[in-house]
């Protein structure tokens, strides 16, 4: 009877091992067709004999109906809102961590917690006509009209922000709560405060997490598609003034693809460059990721 128990187990590990290794190797499969089709498509775009690598990244209008294929104006708006974004969920994100992490109650924690991660489940529509119908009349009595456009980037970056704060928030403080509790019993027993201990121990043992937390992050709002495409507008544009209207790589590959293109045209081929830059981007940020977790992770025993 224990033959076969043992016999039925082992069989059932081998089940596992093998739709866990299917699941793995499907993901590269998915992976390496992605690229391929990029690759495919964009190697079309680069073989017009009026676009070079020179145009390409050295320019800085992008109209390719007239010749000029400079990326950095899409570049530029993918960058700005990108940074305004973490430049707001990065620190409110990781106190909100620190809070529920240290010192939150279970009761607090129980509702704080799933309130802030309604966040995630709101779509991203939703996201750009908020940015779009209240956030960019707010800008403008602080600014004044004259100062700020009706579609900018501020107001797209500031409403990413807020809907990748659940992102970083929740991986920050899954980073803290896996920080042994020796290290936290320690600091008190040398006479550390509560502050001393969530900011100088608990914090710096968590780098690696919080670091890969705001990689993600960033992946996540470079990719951004329906917020900047309602809000920060609607022409390809080399500015880094966050108060001006400019158009980040999503949104103009949304904008764009929904018009009538012909196949293989110039238009078309140029979309699947901008894709081939948008994911180098975020392979890039990946791996940048990968190096920060192996550089600062704490190994405790």
């Amino acid at each position: 009877m224990n033959f076969d128990l043992k016999k039925k187990t082992r069989v059932g590990e081998s089940v596992i091992q093998a739709l866990l290794f299917f699941a793995g190797i499907l993901s590269v499969f998915i992976t390496l067709a992605i690229v391929y089709e990029l690759g495919k498509e964009a190697l079309l775009f680069f073989n017009n004999p009026d676009v070079t690598l020179a145009k390409f990244f050295g320019g800085t209008i992008w109209q390719p109906g007239i010749g000029a294929y400079g990326i950095w104006a899409l570049v530029s708006a993918t960058l700005t809102t990108s940074f305004i974004a973490i430049c707001i969920s990065l620190p409110l994100g990781l106190a909100a961590a620190v809070y529920l992490s240290e010192y939150a109650s279970l009761r607090a924690r129980s509702i704080l917690k799933p309130a802030l991660e309604i966040l995630a489940g709101i779509p991203t529509v939703v996201y750009g006509y908020f940015a779009l119908l209240f956030v960019t009349p707010v800008l403008q009595n602080i600014f004044g009209n004259e100062n700020i456009q009706v579609y900018n980037m501020l107001s797209a970056g500031l409403v990413m922000g807020i809907m990748i704060l659940p992102l970083i928030s929740s991986m920050s403080e899954d980073a803290l709560s896996a920080a042994p509790r020796a290290l936290r019993e320690a600091a008190y027993a040398l006479g550390a405060t509560k502050v001393e201990t969530s900011l100088q121990v608990v914090l710096p043992a968590a780098l690696s997490g919080i670091g890969a937390a705001l990689i993600v992050g960033i992946s996540r709002a470079v990719g951004e598609t329906m917020i900047v495409a309602v809000a920060s507008g609607a022409g390809p544009n080399f500015t880094f003034n966050p108060l001006q209207a400019a158009e980040t790589m999503t949104g103009h590959i949304a904008r764009i693809s929904g018009g009538d293109l012909s196949y293989n045209s110039i238009d078309y081929t140029s979309l699947f460059s901008i894709a081939l830059m948008l994911f180098l981007v975020t392979l890039a940020l990946n791996l940048i990721s990968q190096w920060v977790v192996n550089r600062f992770r704490e190994r405790y025993e």
